[in-house]
């Protein structure tokens, strides 16, 4: 039976000031990731620390990496579910388990980055 549970803390911080220092861009562009370190140096100031040049960054990241599922972005912004490879009608294998252990993941990782996108 499927019983992983999966924890995402998502918070909205309204109203802040954030500073960007980024060596790849001027400023941040819409939907591109950036790799970095984001740290909260008062009450409502953020500065973001970009520590990888473009060259160095995964074509297309994992958002999402679960036991069945991983989601990339890619360059476009937009988003793709992908299956981990699982052997399916081996010994112990429960379809059951395993369609509900899909679904989950796929709700659980679609419910926060759409969140992100829409808001």
């Amino acid at each position: 039976m499927f019983t992983k549970s999966l924890t995402r803390n998502t918070n909205t911080e309204l109203c802040i000031d954030l500073k960007t220092i980024l060596t790849s861009d001027r400023r941040a562009k819409m939907r591109k990731d950036y790799q970095g370190v984001l740290t909260r140096d008062g009450r409502e100031h953020y500065t973001f620390i970009e520590t990888l040049p473009e060259t160095a960054t995964r074509r297309n990241p994992h958002v999402f990496c679960g036991e069945f599922i991983t989601v990339t972005r890619w360059a476009d912004g937009s988003l793709h579910p992908n299956f981990k490879p699982t052997k399916i009608g081996g010994k112990g294998f429960n379809l059951e388990s395993y369609a509900f252990g899909v679904a989950y993941e796929i709700r659980e990782a679609l419910k926060g980055l759409i969140e992100e996108i829409e808001g």
